[in-house]
């Protein structure tokens, strides 16, 4: 810094006074930089002292201590409640977000980025998270909201969103699909279904007959009936992907205390039928 910041010249709308500690943004109009400012316990920041000011740069470090400190600042799993993915892609579309949601009952879900979107906008899982957390403050958010790690194609995209304290995943299992089998014969089918990984599925083919052709599904009022040829189409179709789910899910289960899973199949060649959104939903249940 050029020279000393007036810490009455406050770039926030109003200081968070929190345990004994007072926060606040200050903007330093020479270096055109933004400034975390403590005036309290300063520990695990990092920065400089002036005019009893602790000015912290909105680095990485500064923002993990911040979330460390105000508790509201970190994401959260959602569960079944009504939310809304927003997905800031710039970094600076935040405070709209949060004026758009704000006074109603949806909870917000303000990190949403995919793996593919942050390869395209060179950024990473910790700088999408830690500008929408930046934005979170400096409007004063304190209600709960999440993080979503999105379109998670494999196991080997998790670890840096699991590192920068993501609370959402969605995984995105479509290149697991087999397209070819919404019109392959029934003799294609059967040869494809016999090589599912069922160590993986937890279950046997002809304990998953017994599942779905032994009796209709009745669904409130909708009555869902599984002859051969669809049960063989909806696995062979879907029996990898839902395999492919449940290896990520256990590998988020091994490294992530709370969690909302999203699957979603969907950007995929053909059509999804009834049945077959019940098979996976039905299969991915029963394999928790």
């Amino acid at each position: 810094m050029d020279k000393p910041l007036h810490p009455d010249r406050f770039y926030s709308p109003d200081p968070i006074q929190y345990n004994n500690t007072t926060y606040y943004l200050s903007f330093d109009e020479n270096a055109q930089q933004r400034f975390l400012c403590i005036e309290g316990d300063t520990s695990a920041f990092e920065g400089e002292s002036q005019v009893g000011v602790y000015y912290c740069p909105m680095t990485p470090k500064n923002a993990a201590a911040l979330r460390e400190r105000l508790p509201w600042l970190k994401p959260q799993p959602v569960g079944l409640a009504t939310s809304f993915g927003f997905g800031d892609r710039l970094g600076l579309a935040t405070p709209g977000h949060i004026a758009a949601v704000q006074g109603t009952d949806i909870v917000p879900v303000f990190v949403q980025q995919s793996v593919r979107e942050n390869t395209r906008t060179g950024r990473t899982p910790q700088v999408v998270l830690d500008d929408a957390m930046w934005a979170l403050f400096f409007m004063d958010w304190r209600t709960p909201w999440g993080a979503d790690a999105d379109h998670i194609k494999e196991i080997s995209d998790l670890p840096p969103f699991i590192a920068a304290g993501y609370t959402f995943f969605t995984i995105d299992p479509n290149q697991y699909v087999d397209n070819p089998a919404h019109t392959d014969s029934v003799e294609t089918l059967k040869a494809k279904v016999s090589d599912l990984p069922w160590d993986t599925l937890g279950i046997s083919l002809d304990s998953l007959y017994r599942l779905y052709l032994a009796n209709p599904i009745q669904l409130g009022e909708i009555t869902l009936e599984f002859q051969e040829e669809i049960l063989l189409r909806a696995a062979a179709k879907y029996g990898n992907a839902i395999a492919h789910i449940k290896q990520v899910s256990d590998y988020l289960v091994e490294n992530v205390n709370q969690f909302d899973l999203e699957a979603s199949v969907d950007e995929t060649d053909t059509p999804t039928s009834v049945q077959e959104h019940y098979f996976i939903a039905s299969e991915l249940r029963r394999l928790g």
